[in-house]
């Protein structure tokens, strides 16, 4: 008899629990929305464009200065 009404009071104690997690997980969820948040994995993907980027920059400013002593060369 004590054993169904231990049980009976976790049943009762189990749900405020879960729904209390539910809630706290949305509420925090909002959050973070709200405060645009991004991933880890966002970052380090825009991290390799930028790299990427830089090192077709680079290539680019090399070739351009490569035409200006070319032009001048040629005057």
């Amino acid at each position: 008899m004590i054993e169904t009404l231990l049980q009976a009071i976790m049943e009762q104690i189990e749900q405020p629990k879960k729904d209390l997690e539910h809630n706290l997980r949305a509420l925090l969820g909002e959050a973070a929305t709200k405060m645009d948040l991004v991933s880890k994995d966002e970052i380090d993907r825009q991290r390799t464009a930028l790299n990427h980027a830089n090192i077709r920059l680079n290539g680019l400013l090399k070739q351009v200065e490569a035409l200006e002593i070319k032009t001048q060369n040629n005057k």
